[in-house]
């Protein structure tokens, strides 16, 4: 088992199900404690309960990220817990688990497009705001936030999803400008499309699938395919590597 994040302390948002679940566990797995961070309370502290039952130490919260107090409350029970966060991964996102529509521009409505902003786009503005102060402390931090290969192409029937992944592109850059004196690395990982639903029906799958064709590398993409980025990015293999987006896609999107 790699150690090379060993007493480290992340946090995930979003970790309870899916791509942000795998990521949790794969940091767990280089040696890091994980705070499973987590609207769904009983996905939370169940992918904690798995992960300790596994001998790895973790922290399961109910976490809103569209919530400046319950992001301060993480931040202050992370240190209660672990005494330092190190690595904070801004996963959280209306998406699958929490899902969005898809439809035309013109026919979104107003409280869907002010419901992705303020998860997918204010939520790690707060996220970060209420670790940076810790990292800063220590002089250390790694922030990892999740965009899309959706923001760098265009993608039609969901154009609010892809307004607030671009957003995040803008923020990673400007944060990592911002925080660097502190030694703070801010950096972005870009998905394709990913099959990430626990249950995926057919359709589901046959949209996953159909994504192959625009790819250098033939298969589907799946979690496990991301999280060698974050554990490189949360590491101090990444330390002089800031502002800074890392596609993920197979080579759908080359820039």
């Amino acid at each position: 088992m790699s150690k090379r994040l060993e007493d480290r302390v992340a946090i995930v948002t979003g970790a309870g199900h899916g791509i942000g679940k795998a990521y949790a566990r794969e940091l767990a797995l280089n040696g890091a404690k994980v705070v499973i961070a987590e609207l769904d309370e009983r996905a939370a502290l169940k992918v904690a309960e798995d992960l300790a039952a596994d001998g790895h130490e973790t922290l399961g919260l109910k976490v809103d990220v569209s919530s400046a107090a319950d992001l301060d409350t993480m931040a202050t029970q992370t240190i209660e817990r672990f005494g330092r966060i190190d690595i904070l991964v801004n996963n959280a996102a209306i998406f699958s688990t929490v899902p969005m529509s898809r439809a035309g521009f013109d026919t979104i409505e107003e409280d869907e497009w002010d419901a992705m902003m303020r998860v997918n786009v204010k939520g790690p503005w707060l996220a970060s705001r209420a670790v940076i102060p810790h990292m800063r402390a220590r002089n250390y931090g790694k922030i990892i936030n999740i965009s899309s290969g959706t923001a760098l192409k265009g993608a039609p029937t969901r154009i609010h999803y892809v307004t607030s992944k671009a957003g995040i592109l803008g923020f990673t850059k400007t944060l990592a400008k911002e925080v660097g004196d502190a030694n703070i690395c801010v950096n972005c990982v870009a998905p394709g499309n990913t099959l990430a639903e626990e249950n995926p029906d057919d359709s589901v799958v046959a949209m996953r699938e159909k994504a192959k064709g625009a790819r250098a590398l033939k298969r589907v993409q799946t979690p496990e395919d991301l999280t060698g980025a974050i554990v490189f990015f949360a590491s101090s293999e990444s330390d002089f590597i800031t502002g800074q987006t890392l596609v993920v896609d197979g080579g759908s999107h080359m820039h």
